[in-house]
C-alpha cells in the first residue's frame, strides 16, 4: 500500500476538515503545515489531536527545505489559503513536481485558470479541486443514468444558493467579500453548485447572460446574483445565489428537468433531500440509494459530513491508478471561466460567449458597485 506524504499550506477554517481527514486515512501521512500564524498552526493541530508536525511559515519556506533535503518532498500539497493566492501557489508545486489538492476557486482569473489547466495537462502534474458537492452521496450514481440516457432529453436545471452570512461573517476577516481575494456570493458560495450542475448535466456552458446585485452586505462584490447559461446540449442551467439571506437558514438546492423524469436534491438547514421522480411522477429515491450502497458501500455515506474525506480518498485512487481525479483540473478551469463570464456580463449588460476568448479577472469587477450608486 502506497502512504502519500501530504503538506498543508494554510490553517484557516478549512484546513481543518482537510486535517481530520488525513488522520482518519491509512493511505496519508502528515508532513507538515504551513502559515504565517504559528499560534493558528498549533491551535489547529491541538484541535484535531494530532501531535509534532513540522509547523513552517510559508510554501517557499517548505520548498526551500525540501530542496536542501531538510524536508521529504511532499506527494500532494493541500493549498488552504484565501482564493487570491491559488494561482501562485498552484503553480509552484506544479514547476517543482508536486500534485495539488486546490480549494475552490482555482484561480481568480479566467487566463490564471486556463494556464495551470493546461500546465498539469502537460506536465502530468494532478490538480485536485475543492468540488465537494461532487463527493456527496448518491451525485454520482445519479450523473451515470443521466448520462446514459435514464432520465431522457434533458431540458434544463436550476440552482439555488442561499447561503445567508451576517455581516459579522464579511468583517471576520479583511479579504472577505474582496474583489482581489475573495469575490462574492456567486464566486465563493454558489461556485461548488455550479460545477455539479454542470458535472451532472454532462455539458458546458457555451452563452450566459446574467446580473449581479449588491443589496444588504457592506463588502466590495455582490451578495446577490442570477444567470442562465445555454450549454453545448441545448438545455439551460439557471442560477441563483447570494448570501443576502438570513444565516440560520442556508440552503443550497438542485433541480433537473428531463422528458423521462426529474431530479431534485439539496441542503436545508444542513439537512439533506432528495426527490427523483419518473415520467410517471413515481419516487425512486430509494432506487437510488440502494444503487450507491451497492456501487460503494457506505463510504460516502460515512464521509457526508466531512467530503474532504472522499475527496482525499478519490486523489490516492488517482494517483495509484495514473487517471484524473473526480473534480480535476479541467473542473476548476471551467468553474472559474463561467463566473468570469457572469461576472464579464453583468459589467458590460451583455450576452457574453463561453468560453472566454480573453482574460476575465474579478479584478475587472473593482468599483463596479461605486459606478452603480
Amino acid at each position: 500500500m502506497n502512504i502519500y506524504k501530504v503538506a498543508i499550506v494554510g490553517c484557516g477554517k478549512v484546513a481543518k476538515k482537510h486535517l481530520k481527514a488525513i488522520k482518519k486515512s491509512k493511505e496519508l501521512e502528515l508532513l507538515a503545515v504551513c502559515d504565517t500564524n504559528k499560534d493558528a498552526a498549533n491551535k489547529l493541530l491541538s484541535d484535531v489531536g494530532i501531535a509534532n508536525a513540522p509547523i513552517l511559515t510559508s510554501l517557499d519556506e517548505l520548498i526551500s527545505m525540501v530542496d536542501t533535503n531538510k524536508l521529504t518532498k511532499p506527494d500532494i500539497i493541500a493549498i488552504t489559503v484565501p482564493s487570491g493566492l491559488h494561482y501562485g501557489m498552484a503553480k509552484t508545486c506544479i514547476l517543482n513536481k508536486i500534485n495539488v489538492l486546490l480549494e475552490k476557486p482555482m484561480t481568480m482569473s479566467s487566463s490564471e485558470a486556463r494556464e495551470l489547466y493546461e500546465l498539469s495537462k502537460s506536465t502530468g502534474i494532478k490538480i485536485a479541486m475543492g468540488h465537494i458537492y461532487r463527493y456527496f452521496p448518491l451525485v454520482d450514481v445519479i450523473r451515470q443514468d443521466i448520462a446514459s440516457g435514464v432520465f431522457g432529453k434533458i431540458t434544463h436545471g436550476t440552482i439555488s444558493v442561499r447561503w445567508g452570512h451576517g455581516q459579522d461573517y464579511y468583517d471576520s476577516a479583511a479579504w472577505r467579500g474582496t474583489w482581489k481575494s475573495d469575490g462574492g456570493a456567486l464566486m465563493n458560495q454558489s461556485i461548488h453548485a455550479v460545477d455539479l450542475l454542470l458535472w451532472l448535466m454532462g455539458s458546458n456552458p457555451v452563452d450566459v447572460t446574467a446580473t449581479i446585485r449588491k443589496q444588504l452586505r457592506n463588502i466590495e462584490a455582490e451578495d446577490l446574483g442570477s444567470a442562465i447559461m445555454t450549454l453545448e446540449n441545448g438545455s439551460l442551467a439557471i442560477l441563483e445565489g447570494t448570501t443576502a439571506t438570513r444565516p440560520n437558514n442556508q440552503e443550497a438546492c438542485f433541480s433537473i428537468f428531463g422528458e423521462k423524469g426529474s431530479i431534485s436534491l439539496g441542503l436545508r438547514r444542513k439537512i439533506p433531500f432528495i426527490k427523483i421522480l419518473d415520467e410517471n411522477n413515481r419516487s425512486k429515491n430509494m432506487k437510488y440509494i440502494m444503487k450507491e450502497f451497492k456501487q460503494n458501500g457506505l463510504s460516502y455515506y460515512k464521509n457526508a459530513t466531512n467530503p474532504h474525506a472522499s475527496i482525499y480518498k478519490d486523489f490516492v485512487d488517482a494517483l495509484n491508478n495514473d487517471r484524473n481525479p473526480r473534480a480535476d483540473a479541467l473542473s476548476g478551469f471551467i468553474s472559474v471561466d463561467t463566473l468570469m463570464g457572469i461576472y464579464k456580463s453583468s459589467r458590460d449588460k451583455a450576452h457574453v460567449a463561453l468560453p472566454l476568448a480573453e482574460n476575465f479577472s474579478t479584478m475587472y469587477m473593482s468599483g463596479y458597485f461605486d459606478l452603480k450608486e
